[in-house]
């Protein structure tokens, strides 16, 4: 049967040596007085055991058991705080991954909406950019300046003679500012210039808003140089300015032109407008 020391002293036992058995052999001095010492020692149930796998005394031996003393708790601890920074910094990337892509969804919505809304213009600017419409809208903004020029109300209608240079002057300072007037320069001799009185006369009833008149090269005062080199020509003016000088016609018209050559060129240079725009 165990003692109460035995089951105290557990598996330390073994290293254990108590003081009376140090007394008990210091009292013998020989080797008959260590015998009975050792024979003592027996009897009293104390046994020195240094085999490591014995069973010790107590019955018990904890053998592999972890030290969970303070040192274990600080590097638990440290390892909990490493695994929670972890799941925190995981949880973080997700996040921001998150955020980044409904910002791209986001950004993509409205590049598309941006997109679709100029396809709309697109198609709008297109559809007004035709052809048909500018010509409608051409028509109608001329008519309206023609109305607010109040070129309608003054009718002429036909090509007027200047006889003299007073009335070249007169003609031309006298006359309404939204007035156009084209003067016709012409020399008697000259073919192409008897063919453009005629052109003239037909523009003057079909443009009946517009002053036509002429003017011989002489009465005007026009050199000999010039009636030789740059007739026939057309002086055209408004509001008393020069708004158009056009010699030596037959270098745009030819020789054989009519009176729709003639109102193509000015219609060309922006001195009439196209009659058709009345209407």
């Amino acid at each position: 049967m165990a003692s109460l020391e035995d089951k105290l002293l557990g598996e330390k036992l073994e290293y254990y040596c108590s003081s009376s058995e140090g007394e008990d052999n210091g009292d013998d001095g020989d080797e008959g007085g260590s015998s009975k010492g050792a024979g003592k020692s027996s009897s009293s149930g104390l046994t020195i055991d240094t085999d490591p796998n014995a069973t010790p005394a107590g019955g018990f031996r904890q053998q592999g058991a972890t030290n969970t003393g303070p040192k274990g708790v600080v590097k638990d601890w440290q390892r909990f705080k490493q695994l929670e920074a972890e799941r925190r910094d995981e949880t973080e990337r997700q996040r921001l991954a998150l955020a980044k892509k409904l910002t791209m969804t986001t950004a993509t919505a409205a590049e598309d909406e941006e997109r679709k809304r100029q396809e709309e213009l697109d198609a709008e600017l297109e559809e007004l950019m035709s052809e048909d419409f500018l010509q409608q809208y051409q028509k109608q903004r001329m008519a309206e300046m023609l109305r607010q020029s109040g070129g309608h109300h003054q009718q002429f209608g036909k090509v007027q003679q200047l006889t003299s240079h007073s009335e070249f002057l007169a003609c031309v300072e006298q006359e309404n500012k939204h007035t156009t007037v084209i003067i016709h320069i012409y020399e008697r001799n000259l073919s192409a210039c008897g063919t453009l009185n005629q052109c003239l006369d037909s523009l003057a009833t079909d443009y009946p808003s517009i002053k036509f008149a002429k003017i011989c090269s002489s009465v005007a005062g026009m050199s000999r140089d010039f009636r030789t080199k740059g007739l026939p020509a057309l002086l055209v003016y408004k509001a008393q300015a020069l708004i158009g000088n056009f010699v030596r016609l037959t270098d745009d018209l030819s020789d054989d032109f009519f009176a729709s050559d003639v109102e193509s060129f000015l219609i060309e240079h922006g001195i009439i407008v196209d009659r058709a725009l009345y209407n």
